[in-house]
């Protein structure tokens, strides 16, 4: 937020300087980001006159003057048209320094003739653009400071500029009325009175505003005008420098009376050319698939609830964000229609967020404006406009009502105190409160319709601390009272992050904390690399779009080492992932790297090449750790930086995927310079299923005192089928007794066949009430068999 002191000025009766009132506005947690002085900036230069001024014996363009300056007769070579005798200028000496050409005036030599100093144009001073020539002073004395002329003459051009830090919870302070408030009650000025007085109209506007009943939360209230006749053109030059110093370009008056609200008052407001509106306007919520063309010559295509203003024509804005390239005002305008409404803050969030809009509308709409001052906007508006540019003003219409913003807490004030540590007079609380705009009924304060941030007592201690001073505040350990067990601060995704990390350690991996940064070439090996992850503003090409997976981190790092002679590796990191650049479009991930060998090499040969299940065993190991079900199903399915073949998909059911094993495509090795056999599993704890019901303790602990039996069978089933299928059907024959079902040998070739492979698998049966006779093992088996049968096509193997 940038303002100068002399707009506060307009709000605020005070004497206070520059640094002063930057200094209480930190204090008060308005953080001052910077202070642009031009006074600071211009302070060497001065003022002088050109007593003569002849042609340079070498140059066609250059001329030779004689110029009376505050160290006396200074000859200076100069190259602008209007350089002549008997006008006042504006001189740099040697040793000056010039911002607008970056350059600090030295005595020169130029084509032969030396030249000690410059006279300036404005450009030069970063004054404006203008640089046809040197400036010319209508009045001044030889050797007067420029920055005294300029305060005198024309003080816009020395206005201090003071830029501000917005947290989210101070809309108001998004308005110079605003900024002025708080720096009244801390008592460094007075707070001029504001009255906004109706505008009377003079005819029923043609053009009428509904707004759909399933709008109105979206858009509660809708104020507009119609003004005829209108002369649109160049703003004033006292709102064209605020602007501008602000870094705003004026654009046409009829647009800066809007851009000027905005940044006063924190009212943002909208005009169209009513000329160019087909019908009346309407309030509504986009169907999905509407196309607008906006203001800032972008077209962008409405999703499902997005607020539109929409003509007989469709859409000519969106509501609260940015207003339409079809119904906007021109140098042409003369009938104008003026808009001022209140959006919801959520939903216009939303919408900008899914539009990738940033406008200063948006940005005040989703902080929460001020819903009383609406229809005042439109009185103020109404009259800037009447006043500069002349018209024939409507009857005010409304749609809809304002919304009641009404509410009021008790101010405790033995509790400042307790939560900030500051002894305040009560009286002095309830001043303070009553100078910023809240409402004292006995103990309870009403608060004001401009802080949507105030939700509760604690805010009203909050108010009355920051006015008095933050630096003040000082920590106070209070006697800790509570009885019973705490409550866990922990949430249930940040316990399986522990436990995922201790359990991974445990397995031998190395964590690595890698940049959530990665080239475009290794995000898109991995499905990244789009538009929607590219960073702006990248520290390198290296770094130029966010991290779709850990993998190419954990790769690259594998790569690194490898170069340095370490072939056998065993890394994880756990940290998040982007699919997209907006928020919500990230996920917590646990990834798992085995490079090279299981262990060092040995005679016995004990070492071997890792392998895919390595990867599924500490999968599966961190999935237990973090509370995962013991049953889940794998699939092959997996992205196409996995092995076709070797790799598995852990989910529970069709849809929740827990995460993934196996080994990595050798083209994607290839791609990173990741040398020999590499397996990795990816695992997401978020994606985890909740326990049904909390638990205070663990479950009393079942032993069984039964001797359990364990059966073998082999089956002879097509090569296609997948061990996992066997397992399963095998283990639903009997869920009471069949404890685990494991397969302990795989044979193809030989008698079976061509496209046929005997799975061998062990069977533990564990009873529960009795002993198992033969005729019970029996009948488990033949229901074995069965189902076995059933799901796979597979016989018994003789």
């Amino acid at each position: 937020m940038k303002f100068t002191l002399s707009w506060l000025k307009e709000h605020l009766d005070t004497q206070a300087g520059v640094d002063e009132i930057a200094e209480t506005l930190t204090d008060l947690g308005l953080e001052v980001e910077g202070i642009e002085n031009p006074a600071s900036r211009l302070s060497s230069f001065t003022l002088g006159k050109v007593i003569a001024a002849e042609q340079h014996p070498d140059a066609d363009k250059l001329r030779v003057c004689r110029v009376a300056t505050a160290e006396g007769e200074a000859q200076i070579v100069c190259g602008a048209p209007n350089a002549r005798a008997g006008i006042t200028v504006v001189v740099a000496k040697p040793g000056t320094y010039v911002p607008g050409i970056d350059t600090t005036i030295q005595v020169g030599t130029i084509r032969g003739v030396e030249s000690h100093g410059m006279m300036c144009s404005e450009r030069e001073m970063e004054l404006s653009e203008e640089h046809d020539g040197i400036i010319e002073l209508p009045s001044g004395e030889v050797g007067q400071s420029f920055t005294d002329w300029l305060a005198a003459n024309d003080p816009a051009k020395v206005d201090p500029v003071i830029q501000i830090a917005i947290t989210p919870n101070r809309p108001d302070a998004l308005g110079v009325r605003g900024i002025a408030r708080d720096l009244a009650a801390r008592g460094l000025g007075t707070l001029k009175p504001e009255t906004v007085e109706a505008v009377p109209g003079t005819f029923d506007s043609p053009l009428s505003v509904t707004i759909d009943d399933d709008a109105r939360a979206a858009c509660p209230v809708f104020y507009g005008r119609l003004i005829r006749g209108v002369k649109n053109g160049p703003s004033p030059r006292w709102l064209q420098d605020r602007l501008r110093a602000i870094g705003l370009r004026p654009i046409s008056f009829l647009v800066d009376v809007t851009n000027f609200f905005t940044f006063d008052r924190n009212r943002p407001l909208h005009v169209f050319d009513a000329d160019k509106v087909s019908g009346n306007l309407r309030v509504h919520l986009a169907q999905g698939g509407e196309v607008l063309e906006a203001l800032d010559e972008r077209t962008y295509t409405c999703a499902p609830g997005m607020v539109l203003i929409s003509d007989a024509n469709g859409p000519e804005s969106l509501g609260g964000i940015m207003g339409g390239e079809e119904t906007g005002v021109t140098d042409e305008t003369v009938n104008v229609f003026v808009e001022a409404a209140f959006f919801d803050p959520i939903r216009t969030a939303e919408t900008g967020r899914a539009l990738k809009i940033n406008s200063d509308a948006r940005y005040r709409f989703e902080r929460g404006i001020d819903p009383a001052w609406t229809p005042l906007g439109i009185e103020a508006a109404t009259r800037m406009i009447l006043d500069i540019a002349g018209g024939t003003p409507s009857h005010v219409i409304v749609a809809g009502e304002v919304p009641d913003h009404a509410r009021a807490y008790r101010l405790d004030t033995d509790r400042c105190a307790r939560l900030v540590g500051m002894d305040i007079p009560a009286e002095t609380q309830r001043n303070t409160l009553e100078s910023l705009g809240f409402v004292m009924d006995g103990d309870m304060a009403q608060v004001p319709s401009w802080r949507p941030d105030v939700q509760g007592e604690a805010d009203l201690v909050e108010e009355v601390a920051r006015i008095a001073s933050l630096t003040k505040l000082a920590g106070k350990p209070l006697p800790r009272i509570q009885t019973g067990v705490p409550k866990p601060v922990l949430s249930p995704l940040q316990r399986r992050e522990q436990a995922a990390r201790r359990t991974t350690a445990s397995l031998g991996y190395n964590e690595c904390v890698t940049y959530s940064f990665i080239d475009r070439a290794a995000a898109a090996l991995f499905g990244g690399g789009d538009d929607a992850t590219m960073l702006a503003n990248p520290i390198s090409t290296e770094m130029s779009h966010m991290r779709p997976s850990l993998l190419p981190g954990l790769l690259q790092a594998a790569a690194r080492n490898h170069a340095r002679g370490m072939s056998d590796l065993a890394l994880f990191e756990l940290g998040y992932v982007f699919d997209g650049g907006e928020p919500g479009e990230q996920r917590l991930e646990l990834c798992g790297l085995l490079v090279g060998r299981t262990g060092p090499k040995d005679v016995h040969g004990a070492a071997r090449p890792v392998g895919v299940f390595d990867a599924k065993a500490d999968a599966e190991a961190a999935l237990v750790a973090m509370g995962a079900p013991q049953r889940s199903q794998i699939r092959r399915d997996g992205p196409a930086w996995w092995h076709p073949g070797r790799h598995g998909v852990v989910c529970l059911g069709p849809k929740n995927v827990l995460g993934i094993f196996g080994e990595l495509h050798p083209k994607v090795l290839r791609a990173l310079d990741v040398k020999g056999p590499a397996v990795a599993f990816t695992l997401w704890p978020a994606a985890l299923p909740l326990p049904k019901t909390a638990k205070a303790s663990r479950p009393a602990l079942v032993l069984n005192d039964l001797q359990p039996v364990e059966r073998d069978f082999a089956f002879v089933v097509d090569a296609e089928v997948a061990a996992l299928d066997l397992v399963n059907a095998a283990a639903g024959a009997d869920k009471a007794l069949i404890d685990e079902v494991r397969v302990f040998d795989e044979f193809s070739g030989g008698s079976l066949g061509e496209g046929r492979k005997s799975l061998a698998i062990t069977v533990r049966l564990q009873p529960q009430g009795a002993t198992l006779t033969e005729k019970d093992i029996e009948a488990v088996a033949a229901r074995i068999v069965e189902k076995v049968a059933k799901a796979t096509g597979g016989t018994l193997r003789g």
